[in-house]
């Protein structure tokens, strides 16, 4: 059983770090004023709604209510329990726990066979790497790189390594350190013999790429042949630890100059991003031979806004980057394309032209996407032909009429009038009629399959009176421990109206009993309700004054009392009505009743 960690633990380790930091992790923060302001990685948007406070140590997302301290962050979005995010968070703050907090932290904890997995492929990465940097087994693969343009300090960047010309060193070398064969086999190290059951190793002499997930963890490995054997690269299986649809390449080494740059090239393979950091290009990354999917879009959003992208100049490429285009463009980037010269990749371009001309002829030189698509739909196309020439100038209008900036578009439609002699007018025209057809199919559609839904939005629903005034009264009573006591005499014993504002202010009484001074960060942890931490992570983002005038306070209060007050009225209406009918003294009794509750409001 897991030691429970002191709260004394929780509060060194909550302020040893800032959760600005924190979450500039996940999410691309940008200062507005007092706080700092990025895309929600709770839910889908393209305007950024999510906010994170310094001063108040808090997150808050004004479109769907996700809201708490850093420890809840770090729950939310990694999926793990309080006291996982703790453990995560005291490594963080180099913070030593003291005590047994990771022999049981639930269901989610990876399993021994996991987090074997891992070790090994660890313990591996380490040493295919010395096997090729120290040791004469190794100095030919070392001699073939060097000769292909990588330098020593990029092999030791990427700790490349090499795997021995044998077939069971690797099975060895692991069950002598006790790794079961049966899970070396399962995370894709070693392979199984059907006719009699015996391993062997997946890599042998080869060059060694270890691919590392977001953090920096060894998962994968690509082997490269040093001569002509096949395939010329060997990657690991798909296991419970790898999955190419979730893994950029270079994610972990270039995430601090993607976020000092507000932007990332994507290249198509590990080798590209390689040679491209050579090149002085070190905010690289590169899918793992798969196109661009969901999962890498939303590790993308957590932190770039801005994407270059520079694939292969062969038709592969071009329709490859033309995919990820779209899927980015959607996806709310600012997208550019770096267009490469017929027949060479980046690798190649870099070691024929050098890394100054990579950069200021490919990279700097690149294509914004509408720029890209006029060179997109004209491959292919006799422009010199009418009929081509037409169908081309249809299409790019029709990708013209999708842009939202109307200078944009007046740029685009200017371009294509001059290359092709045309009447700027007429351009504008067939561009708006396009455009209008598009949004009546779109509204006609949207109105065929519309079904009756009622949604509804708390942020613009109007709320009453009595709600507001216990919405301000709690924000008062989590920045003064004085305020809140005073609230509660004022209160006469009454509680608010709401039951989640009630149980907050019943659980900030409690947590005053035993911190004098407000926090709250700190008051966040102490709740245990997840709906209530979001409610008052809201509720301290409220714009409140500073100090709380006599004459406000009684306001507050006579409104949540006068709600209570209405409620007793209606109540009193009721039995008027059924007493009016069988007993008219007491109707009498009730009627005045009704007058002093009404004269009391």
């Amino acid at each position: 059983m897991a030691d429970r960690i002191p709260e004394e633990k929780i509060d060194q380790i909550r302020q040893a770090l800032d959760i600005v930091e924190v979450v500039s992790d996940y999410v691309g923060l940008k200062k507005q004023g007092r706080n700092y302001f990025g895309l929600c990685p709770f839910h889908g948007e393209n305007t950024p709604s999510f906010s994170v406070s310094s001063d108040k140590q808090i997150f808050h997302c004004f479109g769907c209510g996700a809201g708490g301290n850093v420890f809840s962050f770090i729950m939310d979005i990694e999926g793990i329990s309080f006291q996982e995010a703790v453990v995560k968070l005291a490594e963080r703050a180099n913070i030593e726990l003291e005590m047994n907090v990771t022999s049981n932290l639930g269901e989610k904890k990876a399993s021994k066979e996991i987090q074997a997995a891992k070790d090994a492929h660890e313990l591996l990465r380490k040493f295919y790497h010395h096997l090729l940097v120290n040791t004469k087994e190794g100095q030919h693969a070392l001699e073939y790189l060097l000769e292909r343009g990588f330098t020593k300090e990029s092999i030791d960047k990427f700790q490349i390594g090499y795997s021995l010309n044998s077939w069971d060193f690797v099975v060895k070398f692991l069950a002598k350190r006790d790794f079961s064969p049966e899970w070396m086999e399962k995370a894709g190290l070693i392979i199984k013999r059907e006719k009699d059951g015996t391993y062997f190793d997946r890599f042998r002499d080869r060059i060694m790429f270890p691919i590392f997930d977001r953090h920096g963890q060894t998962i994968a490995f690509s082997g490269r042949s040093l001569g002509a054997d096949e395939p010329k690269y060997l990657n690991s299986p798909e296991t419970a630890i790898f999955n190419k649809s979730k893994i950029l390449y270079n994610f972990h080494l270039a995430k601090p100059n993607i976020k000092k740059l507000q932007h990332a090239v994507l290249f198509e393979g590990f080798a590209d991003c390689i040679a491209a950091d050579r090149a002085g290009v070190e905010n690289g990354i590169a899918t793992m031979g798969t196109s661009l999917t969901d999962e890498h879009i939303a590790i993308l959003r957590q932190n770039v806004h801005s994407i270059t992208i520079c694939y292969d100049s062969d038709n592969a490429g071009i329709e490859a980057a033309f995919r990820a285009g779209n899927l980015l463009d959607d996806a709310g980037f600012q997208v550019k394309v770096a267009i490469m010269p017929d027949g060479f990749d980046p690798d190649e371009y870099i070691k024929t032209f050098g890394p100054e001309k990579f950069r200021k002829d490919v990279i700097d030189a690149s294509y914004t996407w509408m720029g890209f698509k006029f060179l997109y739909f004209r491959r292919g196309k006799n422009l010199q032909n009418e009929g081509d020439r037409l169908s081309y100038i249809e299409q790019i209008i029709k990708e013209i009429s999708k842009l939202t900036k109307v200078v944009e578009k007046d740029h685009y439609l200017r371009q294509l009038a001059t290359e092709f002699s045309l009447s700027l007018d007429s351009l504008k025209q067939q561009e708006k009629q396009i455009y209008f057809t598009k949004k009546r199919k779109e509204k006609s559609n949207a109105t065929k399959n519309r079904k009756p839904l009622y949604i509804q939005n708390q942020a613009s629903e109007l709320k009453p009176a009595y709600y507001t005034a216990e919405r301000r009264l709690i924000a008062h009573m989590l920045k003064n421990r004085d305020t809140a006591y005073k609230i509660q005499e004022l209160l006469q014993g009454n509680t608010f109206n709401i039951d989640e504002h009630q149980a907050i202010i019943t659980y900030l009484l409690g947590y005053y009993e035993d911190h004098l001074e407000p926090n709250v960060s700190a008051f966040l942890s102490y709740l245990q309700d997840d709906n209530l931490r979001k409610m008052v992570a809201t509720i301290e983002m409220m714009p409140i004054n500073d100090e709380l005038n006599e004459q406000e306070l009684h306001d507050y209060i006579k409104q949540v009392l006068n709600h209570k007050k209405m409620l007793k009225i209606k109540e009193k209406e009721l039995e008027l009505k059924e007493a009016e009918r069988t007993d008219f003294k007491k109707a009498i009794s009730i009627l005045e009743e009704i007058k002093q509750l009404r004269n009391s409001l």
